[in-house]
């Protein structure tokens, strides 16, 4: 004998689950690797000493004293002193905030110049591509750290001046990747499809091209981070970035190389600091590389 099933019965069957989307399932996958979240976690220590360094109660990393010449790290000054006595543990904390911030605001200046004409390359082809390539060819054939000492050079020493020169020697590198990316994506199905119900091209480019070729321009950007802050080190180290006495990790290590033997903590600090961020940097780029390839979904 059989029995019709109440309506409360169809009600209580369970939905099925909805999917997560891509961004929320790369954000998933990347928390189930260790070393990545360890490259955020001090890539995030690093952005709060910068963002808190005013309100942090540290000593006035430009504050001289005549009787603590490079004295060695103690309770009073944690990092030790420098050979006028500033505090090195101030100056640190404070020059986190130049390198975060040539790092940040160069690749946004290498993304801003290169996706565009990466995405017009690609996307136009002809001579327009032609053009842009071969002109992006040329600025590769010379080394990018080179190339940025001969922009800020030109430029004059400043900060401004680094990070322009930095963002604008690094932005070849968006206009290839971006290119390669675009050429991939606009012969794929679904931009035939927008494109045979009437889509003008501009908006194909922008709505459906673009956004599937985000994920590597953000892990280029962020391993691009790396390579701008020991770029605006070396800048500052040669006397073309951030200028004394305003604290860099850079030109601080220019005045510890006089002094290694007597007060090693002088450089092993910015050091230290550097390689950690840099580091930090570059595993943070290798997790997203795998959160966001396609083949791991």
């Amino acid at each position: 004998m059989s029995t019709a099933l109440s309506p409360s019965a169809h009600l209580s069957t369970p939905a099925p689950a909805a999917r997560p989307g891509p961004w929320l399932a790369a954000w998933r996958r990347l928390r189930r690797r260790r070393a990545a979240m360890w490259g955020l976690g001090v890539v995030l220590m690093f952005t709060l000493m910068a963002l808190l360094a005013p309100w942090l109660g540290l000593q006035d990393p430009i504050a001289t004293s005549w009787g603590a010449i490079r004295k060695a790290p103690s309770a009073a000054h944690w990092f030790g002193t420098d050979e006028i006595g500033r505090d090195v543990f101030a100056r640190v904390v404070w020059g986190t905030q130049a390198s975060l911030l040539a790092g940040v605001v160069s690749v946004s200046i290498s993304l801003l110049i290169g996706v565009p004409l990466g995405l017009l390359a690609g996307f136009v082809g002809g001579w327009v591509d032609m053009v842009i390539a071969r002109i992006t060819d040329a600025f590769l054939a010379c080394p990018f750290l080179i190339l940025a000492i001969a922009l800020a050079a030109f430029l004059g020493p400043s900060l401004s001046n680094a990070m322009m020169a930095i963002g604008v020697s690094a932005a070849p590198i968006f206009v290839r990747l971006t290119r390669g990316q675009v050429m991939q994506v606009k012969v794929e199905d679904y931009i035939e499809a927008a494109r045979a119900v009437g889509n003008p091209p501009w908006r194909i480019a922008l709505r459906h091209v673009l956004p599937n070729t985000l994920p590597p321009i953000l892990v280029q950007a962020t391993l691009a981070i790396a390579s701008a802050v020991i770029a605006e080190a070396s800048l500052s180290f040669l006397g073309l970035g951030q200028q004394p006495p305003a604290p860099s990790w850079g030109s601080m290590l220019n005045t510890a190389k006089n002094y290694v033997e007597q007060a090693p903590w002088m450089a092993i600090w910015p050091g230290a600091s550097i390689f950690l961020l840099v580091l930090s940097f570059n595993i943070l780029g290798d997790g997203l590389r795998d959160a966001l390839d396609p083949r791991q979904r």
